[in-house]
C-alpha cells in the first residue's frame, strides 16, 4: 500500500511539475489524498527507473554474494558450466549500480577493481566507462547506465541450465543476485542440451546480451524484384510493309529478318522469396533509366565469370600526399564516376573516362535548344566548361561518406556537421540541404532504385529520407550507440545498419520496424554488404573479423578471419561468386563464396540456437598486401574487374 502511495506521489510530482492544475486536483480527489502538504509531493521518488536500485542491504553482502556465483559457475558441470557463465557479467554491472545508487562508493570502487579485470575483452571498454560513475548524481543522463537501466540482459539458456541456477539460487538465499536476476535479465528458454563454449561465444558480445529468437522470427522478403523485361525497354520499331500482301507487287528479293537479339531472348523470371512490387511505392522508369538498362545489360554479357581458377583482376587507385586529409572515396555504379570526401569538408568528383565533366548551359542558352530533339540532354550540357576534376564546397565540417544516385545525376554527402547535401552532377551545385540528425552523421547511402537514400549517426538513429522530402520518412530507433554504417537491401525494401553497440540490424522501411538483430561481433560495426541473391549480409569489424549472416532465420554462418585490423571495406563480385575484404591492415583478400553458400545448404538447420560457425580458413582464395595503403572503399565493375582505392600513409 506504501509503494502505491508513492507511485501516486510520483505521479503528481509531475503533473505538478508542468502545470497541470486541473488534472493534479482530480487525481488528488479519486485517490483520496486531499489533506498531503504541497511539498510532499515534489519530494516523491519520480526516478522509479533508478528507484528499483533502492537497497537496504548490508553492502559487503555484495563481494560475497558475487564470489559465491563465480564458484558455483566454476563447480558446475561442463554441459551447463558456459550457459551459467553469461550471467557474471551482468550481474557484477548491476551489483556496481545498486551500490553507487546507495552510495557505497568504496565497496562499488573494490568489487569493479577486483572482479572486472577478469571479464570477456569485449565488454573491457563499458566497465571503463562504467567506473567513472561514482556518485548517484552522476547517473542520470549517463549514456551507460541508462543502457542498463532500461534494456534487460539477453541470455539464451536451455530450461535445465536455468533451472540449476534458480535452485542454487534460493538454496543459497542470495537475496542480491535473484533481485538482479528477476528486475534486469531477460532468458530466451528453448528446450534441449544446453550450448558449447564456442555456440555461446559465437552470438555473444553485444552490449546487452544476445538476440532473442522472437527478434528473428518475422519473415523477411529478401528475394529481388522482377526486373523489367527487356523487350518493353527497347523503343518500339516502325511497322515494316509486308510485300506479300499486294498481289500486284513485282516479284522481289524477299528482305533478310533481322538477327534476333540474344538480350532480348531472356525473360526475367520471379524470385518466391521476393516483397510483392507494391509493397513500396518506387519511381517509375524514364526513357533514360531504360537505355542504361539495356546497356548495363550489355555489360554484364561480356562480364568474366569468376571462380577459384579465375580470380578477378584488380586496379588499386592510390591517393597520394591525402594523409589526414582523405576522409572517404565511392565510385558510382557503372564505375564512370569517384568521389573523394576530405577533412577540410570539401568533395572532389573525377572522372574516371576520359569523358570529361560537363556544366549545364546557362538559362538564356538553354532557351535556344529544341526540346524535341532525341539529343537533348547532350546539348544541355556545356563542352566548352568541361573539365577532368569538380570540387564540391559547402559542409563546415569532415566529410564522411559519398553515394552516387544510380542515374548520377546526383550525388549524396554526409558530415560532422550533422546535415546531409543533395548534390547536382549537371551544375555542380548543391541543391537540398536535409537536417534532421542531432550529431555527426557517419554514413548515408542511396537506394538501388533511386529515390530514397538512408543515413545514419552519432544520435544512435538511422534515417530513411526521400529526395523530395525535407522530412525523414522513418527513423529507426533501437541500437543502444552510435550507428556507424548503413546500407540499402537490393530490393530496396529493407535497410541494415551496423552499430558500436556491436550488433547488426535489418529495418523494413515499409513499417520501420527491426525485423533481424544479429549479435556475434565483439566490436564497432564498419562496413557492410549484401550478396547478389539477397539472402545473405556481411559485416566486417574493428573484431578484425568479416561475419556471414543467412537472413532468411538470422542465424551467423561464418566467421571469415585472417584480417589484422579493423575491416572497413567490403564488396561482392557481380555474379556473386566472390567476396573482397579490405582492411586498415594494408591487405586486400577474397572469399569463395559460392563454395561457402554450397557447403552451407546441405545442412540441417536447427531452430533452438545458431548453427555451428564455420571458419573461414577454407574459404580464403587469396592475399593482396598494398605497400602502405589502407582500403578506402572496393567496388566491381559490370564486368568484374575489382576496383580498389586507398590513400598512401607515411611512416606506417
Amino acid at each position: 500500500m506504501a509503494q502505491n502511495r508513492n507511485d501516486l506521489l510520483a505521479v503528481l510530482a509531475v503533473v505538478k511539475k508542468y502545470n497541470l492544475k486541473g488534472t493534479e486536483d482530480l487525481l488528488k480527489k479519486e485517490a483520496g489524498l486531499i489533506d498531503i502538504p504541497e511539498n510532499v509531493a515534489g519530494e516523491a521518488e519520480v526516478n522509479s527507473v533508478l528507484a528499483a536500485y533502492k537497497s537496504e542491504g548490508d553492502p559487503d553482502i555484495y563481494e560475497h554474494s558475487y564470489m559465491e556465483l563465480r564458484k558455483f559457475v566454476e563447480e558446475s558441470l561442463d554441459i551447463y558450466k558456459h550457459e551459467l557463465a553469461l550471467i557474471l557479467y551482468p550481474v557484477l554491472v548491476h551489483m556496481y549500480i545498486e551500490l553507487v545508487y546507495n552510495s557505497h562508493e568504496e565497496q562499488a570502487k573494490k568489487l569493479i577493481t577486483k572482479f572486472g579485470p577478469e571479464q570477456e575483452y569485449y565488454y573491457q571498454d563499458e566497465l571503463a566507462r562504467l567506473s567513472m560513475v561514482t556518485k548517484r548524481d552522476q547517473m542520470s543522463g549517463n549514456d551507460i547506465t541508462d543502457t542498463f537501466k532500461s534494456n534487460a540482459f539477453t541470455i539464451r539458456i536451455s530450461r535445465d541450465t536455468l533451472s540449476l541456477l534458480k535452485r542454487h539460487l534460493h538454496e543459497k538465499k542470495a537475496s542480491v543476485i535473484l533481485n538482479i536476476v528477476n528486475e534486469h535479465m531477460y532468458f530466451d528458454l528453448y528446450e534441449g542440451v544446453a550450448r558449447n563454449k564456442s555456440q555461446c561465444d559465437a552470438t555473444s558480445g553485444a552490449m546487452t546480451g544476445e538476440a532473442k529468437r522472437q527478434d528473428n522470427k518475422i519473415k523477411v522478403y529478401y528475394g529481388l524484384l522482377k526486373e523489367p523485361d527487356v523487350q518493353t525497354l527497347q523503343p518500339a520499331a516502325p511497322p515494316e510493309e509486308d510485300d506479300d500482301m499486294d498481289p500486284d507487287a513485282p516479284d522481289k528479293p524477299k528482305k533478310k529478318k533481322p538477327k534476333k537479339d540474344p538480350l532480348y531472348s531472356k525473360k526475367p523470371k520471379s524470385d518466391p522469396n521476393a516483397p510483392p512490387l507494391d509493397r513500396i511505392p518506387l519511381p517509375k522508369l524514364k526513357d533514360v533509366d531504360k537505355m542504361e538498362k539495356v546497356k548495363a545489360l550489355r555489360e554484364a554479357s561480356k562480364r568474366v565469370n569468376l571462380g577459384p581458377d579465375s580470380l578477378p583482376s584488380i586496379c588499386m587507385y592510390t591517393l597520394l600526399n591525402a594523409n589526414y586529409t582523405v576522409t572517404c572515396a565511392d565510385l558510382c555504379e557503372d564505375s564512370s564516376l569517384i568521389a573523394v570526401g576530405f577533412s577540410d569538408s570539401s568533395i572532389r568528383v573525377w572522372s574516371m573516362t576520359p569523358i570529361k565533366l560537363r556544366e549545364m548551359k546557362s538559362a538564356e542558352q538553354l532557351k535556344e535548344i529544341d526540346r524535341d530533339a532525341e539529343d537533348v540532354l547532350i546539348r544541355m550540357l556545356d563542352d566548352r566548361k568541361a573539365e577532368l576534376c569538380r570540387t564540391l564546397c559547402g559542409h563546415s565540417g569532415p566529410i564522411y561518406r559519398t553515394s552516387f544516385a544510380p542515374d548520377r545525376t546526383m550525388m549524396l554527402s554526409c558530415s560532422e556537421d550533422c546535415t546531409i547535401r543533395l548534390w547536382s552532377l549537371h551544375t555542380w551545385t548543391c541543391v537540398v540541404v536535409y537536417k534532421g540528425h542531432q550529431f555527426p552523421v557517419w554514413d548515408v547511402r542511396f537506394s538501388p532504385h533511386g529515390h530514397y537514400f538512408v543515413s545514419c549517426s552519432h544520435d544512435k538513429t538511422a534515417r530513411l529520407w526521400a529526395t523530395d522530402s525535407h522530412q525523414p520518412l522513418r527513423i529507426f530507433a533501437g541500437h543502444l550507440a552510435d550507428v556507424d554504417v548503413c546500407i540499402f537491401h537490393p530490393n530496396s525494401n529493407y535497410v541494415a545498419t551496423g552499430s558500436s553497440d556491436r550488433s547488426v540490424r535489418l529495418w523494413d522501411v515499409c513499417v520501420g520496424n527491426h525485423h533481424r538483430l544479429l549479435t556475434g561481433h565483439k566490436a564497432p560495426i564498419y562496413s557492410l554488404a549484401f550478396s547478389m541473391c539477397g539472402r545473405y549480409l556481411a559485416s566486417g569489424s574493428a573484431d578484425k573479423r568479416v561475419l556471414i549472416w543467412d537472413l532468411a532465420h538470422g542465424h551467423l554462418i561464418a566467421a571469415l578471419t585472417g584480417h589484422g585490423a579493423t575491416v572497413h571495406s567490403m564488396c561482392f563480385s557481380r555474379d556473386g561468386t566472390i567476396l573482397a575484404t579490405g582492411g586498415l591492415d594494408c591487405a586486400l583478400k577474397l572469399w569463395d563464396f559460392t563454395k561457402l553458400v554450397d557447403d552451407i545448404s546441405g545442412e540441417n538447420v536447427n531452430v533452438s540456437h545458431n548453427p555451428d560457425v564455420r571458419d573461414g580458413e577454407p574459404y580464403l582464395l587469396r592475399t593482396f598486401p598494398t605497400k602502405q595503403s589502407p582500403f578506402l572503399t572496393l567496388h566491381f565493375t559490370r564486368r568484374n574487374l575489382l576496383l580498389g582505392v586507398g590513400m598512401y600513409e607515411l611512416g606506417v
